[in-house]
């Protein structure tokens, strides 16, 4: 975050980026789901996509599915999608599971 004073105030900039996605009306209207559950629902979408993609690491699909690792990871099995793992993940699982 940055802080500026100017006539006679701070003004705080954050320095996150933010992007909204424009969707049409006639496709929000298409969803054949209750108006409550789109949002969190297409949100879990974009993320199973980008991660199976290997464009968002499995932190950053948990952040934007709004879910925690153990939530993603139901989702992930529900698709029956493989979690990518570093070898250096694979590494510290490994040894988790030695020491259990």
């Amino acid at each position: 975050m940055l802080a500026c004073y100017t006539t006679g105030e701070w003004i705080f900039i954050s320095s996150q980026i933010a992007m909204q996605l424009s969707i049409p009306d006639s496709v929000v209207q298409a969803m054949r789901l209750p108006e409550p559950r789109r949002e969190a629902e297409l949100l879990k979408e974009l993320a199973l996509t980008l991660y199976e993609q290997e464009i968002l690491s499995s932190g950053k699909a948990c952040e934007l599915a709004k879910q925690d690792f153990y939530q993603f990871s139901q989702l992930l099995g529900d698709r029956k999608l493989l979690r990518h793992y570093s070898e250096t993940e694979m590494a510290e699982d490994l040894d988790y599971a030695r020491h259990q």
